[in-house]
């Protein structure tokens, strides 16, 4: 930042120089940092919409309610069941890991009835002690099996929960 320079007479002078290149630097900087994480936001967020049925629901369901897909995470199994037919699939851990590939093949088997033919949404539901990371793997195998419209839900509202 500049300074006042003595004119040489009694009052000082008023002139102030300012310098703006370390505030435009600094602006340049803080822009492009801004527009990173913007751009990785965009990227890094899951579309998620809550599904199931609420524990404290106050309409009794409809007779003629669609076929609904659910996905039940426990700590050595993955269920996928479908609503009022009670059609369920284990799918058993393979070593310390789940069985994406099963996964994959069972909702694209699904995928390709007629109950789900024009239809993408499907829920998930994880119970207790379940990484995030299973979670949001069970949900990217969904999304690749043609279920875009994955929702989130409690496991005590899927639509089909297999009796444990």
């Amino acid at each position: 930042m500049g300074a006042a320079i003595d004119t040489g007479g009694d009052k000082k002078s008023v002139n102030v120089h300012l310098n703006i290149v370390p505030f435009i630097d600094l602006m340049s900087c803080l822009t492009a940092f801004l527009l990173v994480t913007a751009v990785w936001s965009n990227l890094a967020q899951i579309s998620i919409k809550p599904k199931g049925v609420a524990r404290q629901a106050e309409e009794p369901l409809e007779e003629n309610e669609q076929v609904r897909a659910s996905i039940l995470i426990q700590e050595n199994l993955i269920w996928v069941g479908l609503s009022r037919i009670n059609d369920f699939s284990q799918i058993a851990k393979k070593g310390e890991t789940y069985d994406w590939e099963e996964l994959r093949r069972v909702l694209e088997e699904h995928k390709k009835t007629s109950y789900f033919a024009d239809r993408q949404d499907i829920e998930v539901a994880a119970e207790d002690k379940i990484s995030y990371q299973s979670i949001i793997s069970t949900m990217d195998v969904a999304v690749a099996a043609g279920f875009i419209d994955v929702g989130l839900a409690d496991p005590n509202s899927l639509s089909a929960r297999p009796t444990l």
